[in-house]
């Protein structure tokens, strides 16, 4: 069994995501899934409406993507290929490259940088490799921790993090936005791809994202209002 699938079954299992999973399912069925169309609506209006140029760029932060003994699928393809232009217009003051990988496989992270500078990305580029995460949550918690050891060499207060930006597809970013707000980060959106595509696979995607968003962001409301230190640990 994959690492991946690995994390996914402990997922699963764990007792605070059963809960809000729980919670959530719940406020879908009082609302005769009304809550859940309201989820779907706001990560298809994220999706269609995220800009591919950020305004400020300081520092990007490029979510990885599974890929299997280094292949790289289309969707991350796109994320890098993003990148390169981003560069090719106005390099960035950094760029945190996200993901990790199964063991004796290099990491989604690895993969992307390798990928750069294959695409002609000048070796010089302030690129640092956060390889340990294995979901989107991870990716930005621990993005986090590793901005925060370079604010002190900078002379920068250590609570304050740079303005970054999230690069992924589409379908993606609204998770990311989510997530990357609960954890403390002013943030930007950048879509990997001109304009969103149309077709039943993304319906698909945005359907599945939406239930995840429903689910973390119900999870999270509902953990501060019953007080659930724990819980509100894990996602703040």
């Amino acid at each position: 069994m994959s690492s991946r699938h690995s994390h996914r079954i402990a997922l699963i299992g764990d007792g605070d995501v059963l809960h809000t999973g729980v919670v959530a399912a719940i406020a879908c069925v009082l609302s005769a899934g009304l809550v859940y169309l309201g989820y779907f609506l706001h990560v298809w209006r994220v999706a269609r409406q995220a800009p591919c140029r950020p305004e400020r760029g300081e520092c990007v932060l490029l979510f990885g993507k599974h890929a299997p003994q280094g292949r790289i699928d289309g969707d991350f393809a796109a994320r890098l290929d993003r990148a390169v232009s981003l560069w090719r217009e106005r390099p960035p003051a950094s760029v945190v490259l996200l993901g990790g990988g199964a063991d004796g496989e290099p990491s989604e992270a690895e993969v992307a940088r390798n990928a750069l500078l294959a695409r002609g990305v000048a070796g010089d580029i302030p690129m640092r490799l956060e390889a340990q995460s294995r979901d989107t949550l991870q990716n930005l918690r621990n993005a986090r921790e590793l901005l925060r050891t370079s604010l002190p060499a900078a002379g920068i207060q250590a609570a304050r993090l740079p303005r970054v930006t999230l690069l992924s597809n589409r379908y993606h970013l609204a998770r990311c936005a989510l997530f990357a707000r609960q954890l403390g980060f002013d943030c930007e959106l950048c879509a990997a791809e001109p304009r969103l595509p149309l077709g039943p696979r993304m319906l698909l995607r945005i359907a599945g994202e939406a239930a995840y968003v429903c689910w973390s962001d119900l999870g999270t409301r509902w953990a501060r209002l019953i007080g659930h230190r724990r819980m509100l640990a894990r996602v703040t």
